[in-house]
């Protein structure tokens, strides 16, 4: 299990303990983050989840798949080198510490 912050667009944080294997996009939904949709359900099939990672996760995530590179292309707020697709990110141990931060708008 990893603890996760999540600061919404309007600074709010929130401390999510995220579960080994569940998607961060999963654990936001799940706990009530607002400025995380995920209207497709965590099928990388729209750019709801979008967040900003920090320089931790950064570190240790895989590399954008090329089906979630196509979706950051249509997100709603600026796409940042950052930017990735919170339900493609699964939790671990490596995540202990991260903070995601969220866009102004999904839509």
């Amino acid at each position: 299990m990893a603890h996760i912050t999540y600061i919404e667009a309007n600074g709010t944080r929130t401390q999510v303990d995220v579960p080994d294997g569940w998607s961060l996009m999963q654990a936001a939904t799940t706990h009530g983050i607002e400025g995380i949709l995920g209207e497709c359900g965590g099928s990388c099939a729209c750019a709801t989840c979008h967040c900003y990672v920090d320089d931790l996760l950064a570190s240790v995530l895989p590399a954008p798949s090329a089906t979630e590179l196509d979706m950051l292309a249509n997100v709603a707020a600026e796409r940042r080198p950052n930017s990735r697709l919170a339900c493609q990110l699964k939790a671990g141990a490596a995540f202990e510490g991260g903070t995601l931060t969220l866009p102004e708008t999904q839509e």
